[in-house]
């Protein structure tokens, strides 16, 4: 007795291979069977003759580490059919945490003071495990988390005993369960790091079998230093890595896309480089300064100092203060901000490469946040693929499921196939869509009919189930060790 069983689904099956029709049987929270299954009863039996039937999408960027404990129902997420998501990136993670105060630029991004509560990583997957999820999540440890554990300055390249304890607390983060280790070398409270001081860390992770994901020292004109440092790190620790949100920022940088994929191609650890993308031409994050140029249009999301005026462009704040737009950006920070940064062309070429995977980078927390939030993976597949054919969607699909799931060593995960777990969607090919907008940036994805989470139906038309079925995930050669002393 199969407990769901779906039929006549157009299969794509995460692998790149061409699409097939048939039926798939669902047992527990794995698939069971995958035929023509006609004569085998089930408990719920659903048509999806005409639909798309994939693996659930597996969001390799976000930065949901509080948020999920706060909104288990992961609406942002479920509803454009991501059924796992990374957190822990760009070097801030939740855990491990000790926060006195305001936390520092950007651990902000994941809420205040009173949202950081997890001293180990035992304790926050405990946690995840506890609310249980409408989403998988597996995370990352942050390089920033552990420099603001370890230093009382984070200005300035660490010494060697601060160095050792970060690495004692690495160690510790992996052996219970972290899937590696995140720099966002581009922001001030990390840009101090030395090279060195990465390495070091990365070989920690290493150590556990861990990946590395930069958000690399400088995605401007620099770019391709910051790359060639990252596969420096690559080499040196001996292990793999992911660029976060490869781009070319920044109106000078546009043009260069094929250059700094060609750089990636050329690299000595090619084989262990991966990146990731998001499908839009404007970044978010926290309102730096040193990106008021006054070429690129910014728009304020959020600011502390003056809570009343967001969500509005700089330009138009400038005009209203009657100052540039740097002193008005000085005014209101801290700040959060959308920035129009990119260039289409370059996008596309990043989005299609082979090694590019599908990184949503949606900041929760933000009052107004960035249409990718809601929009990513039903835009690469409505807009990218659909519309623009810059992707086959067997391609596409297998950006968003088997790779990641690779890369990530996420066992059973991230195909269609028998004894797999039952991470799905079901979509509508002629109407998967986003309508997320800048202006209207929270809006559910049109097109997704059913996802289900390890075997259950946690999304259907619009609307979270009473089924919460996530979990946390570890890698696939990982056991977590919480009693071994390091």
């Amino acid at each position: 007795m199969l407990d769901i069983k779906f039929t006549g689904a157009t299969i794509v099956d995460g692998s790149g291979s061409a699409t097939y029709v048939a039926d798939i049987g669902i047992v527990g929270d794995k698939i069971a069977r995958i035929g023509n299954l006609s004569t085998l009863q089930a408990r719920k039996i659903i048509d999806v003759k005409g639909k798309i039937l994939c693996p659930g999408f597996i969001d390799v960027h976000t930065h949901d580490d509080n948020a999920i404990l706060n909104m288990p129902d992961a609406l942002p997420k479920i509803s454009q059919g991501v059924t796992t998501a990374i957190v822990g990136n760009c070097g801030i993670s939740s855990a491990p945490s000790k926060i006195e105060d305001i936390p520092p630029d950007p651990l902000n991004l994941l809420g205040k003071k009173e949202d950081f509560k997890f001293p180990t990583f035992k304790a926050y997957i405990d946690k995840i495990n506890e609310i249980r999820p409408a989403v998988n999540i597996a995370a990352l440890c942050g390089h920033l988390s552990l420099r603001n554990n370890a230093m009382t300055d984070l200005y300035r390249e660490c010494t060697d005993q601060e160095l050792d304890g970060m690495k004692r607390e690495l160690a510790l983060a992996m052996q219970q369960g972290a899937i590696g280790f995140s720099t966002g070398l581009a922001y001030g409270s990390s840009n101090s790091a030395s090279t060195t001081e990465v390495i070091e860390l990365a070989k920690v992770a290493a150590q556990y079998g861990g990946i590395y994901t930069t958000h690399l020292r400088n995605e401007f004109e620099e770019i391709i230093a910051a790359l060639e440092e990252s596969f420096t790190i690559c080499d040196q620790a001996d292990l793999p890595i992911l660029v976060s949100h490869l781009k070319c920022a920044g109106i000078e940088n546009w043009g260069r896309s094929e250059e700094v994929l060609n750089t990636i191609s050329n690299a000595a650890c090619y084989k262990r480089i991966h990146m990731d993308c998001y499908p839009y031409t404007a970044g978010s994050s926290t309102l730096d300064l040193k990106q008021v140029d006054e070429k690129v249009r910014i728009l304020i999301t959020w600011s502390d100092s003056h809570p009343d005026i967001a969500p509005k462009y700089l330009d138009e704040i400038a005009l209203e203060w009657n100052m540039s737009q740097l002193e008005s950006a000085k005014k209101l920070q801290p700040a959060g901000a959308v920035y129009f940064s990119m260039n289409e062309e370059d996008m596309q070429n990043i989005l299609r490469h082979e090694k590019t995977m599908i990184g949503s980078d949606g900041l929760p927390h933000d009052p107004h946040p960035h249409p990718r939030l809601y929009g990513t993976f039903p835009r690469v597949l409505g807009k990218y693929v659909r519309e623009h054919k810059l992707l086959t969607l067997s391609d596409a699909i297998r950006k968003m499921t088997s790779l990641p799931a690779k890369k990530f060593q996420f066992e059973k995960r991230g195909l269609i196939a028998e004894g797999f777990y039952a991470d799905l969607i079901i979509f509508d090919w002629e109407s998967i869509n986003d309508t997320a907008t800048f202006d209207q940036p929270k809006q559910l994805a049109e097109g997704i009919v059913h996802v289900l989470v390890n075997g259950k139906i946690s999304y259907s038309k619009g609307s979270t189930t009473v089924e919460r079925n996530g979990k946390y995930l570890t890698r696939s050669d990982q056991t977590i060790k919480q009693n071994k002393k390091i």
